[in-house]
């Protein structure tokens, strides 16, 4: 069957976008899978899903999880193979910091069909990142934190002793 010809000069669609849309789909299964939801933010400004959890009787928790989802065909990793290295931009950073919801970066690494998190706000506290100083920043996210249910689970109960907290400080 012979290909039909297309005008010169259209759209198309490159693998920067397939991959992006393969790590989407792979967050949103992980968080599917434990009976939450993510919705999808169509005007990304540097969170593109929200995630909303759910209890045991099926009711909305408060507070959510943000989640921004980076995609790679070369993930770059430290020496020891320990951390995934991620360059963000101090811009991005800076407005993740003063997010009150968790805000949970997400690198997926195309290749290998799995992706790596980071909770960037307690990254950035633990590490005293200077985000004055630089326009882009090298974050490291740990080959230990792999984006499964498991692990959206474990962020989920995170997000619950954060907004726990706050009720008690401001009942």
């Amino acid at each position: 069957m012979a290909r039909r010809r297309q005008p010169p000069g259209r759209k198309r669609r490159t693998r920067e976008h397939v991959i992006a849309d393969l790590a989407v789909n792979f967050v949103e299964r992980a968080v599917l899978l434990c009976g939450y939801t993510a919705e999808l933010i169509t005007k990304d400004y540097g969170i593109d899903l929200v995630i909303d959890t759910f209890d045991a009787q099926g009711e909305r928790e408060i507070g959510q999880l943000d989640v921004q989802v980076k995609a790679t065909d070369a993930v770059a990793m430290t020496a020891d193979r320990g951390s995934v290295l991620f360059r963000v931009s101090a811009a991005d950073l800076k407005a993740w910091l003063f997010e009150v919801a968790p805000v949970i970066l997400v690198v997926y690494d195309a290749p290998a069909d799995s992706a790596y998190w980071l909770d960037v706000q307690e990254y950035a506290q633990a590490a005293n990142l200077d985000i004055v100083r630089y326009k882009k920043l090298t974050l490291r996210v740990p080959v230990t934190n792999r984006w499964t249910p498991d692990a959206v689970r474990e962020l989920r109960d995170r997000k619950n002793q954060l907004f726990d907290r706050m009720e008690r400080r401001f009942p």
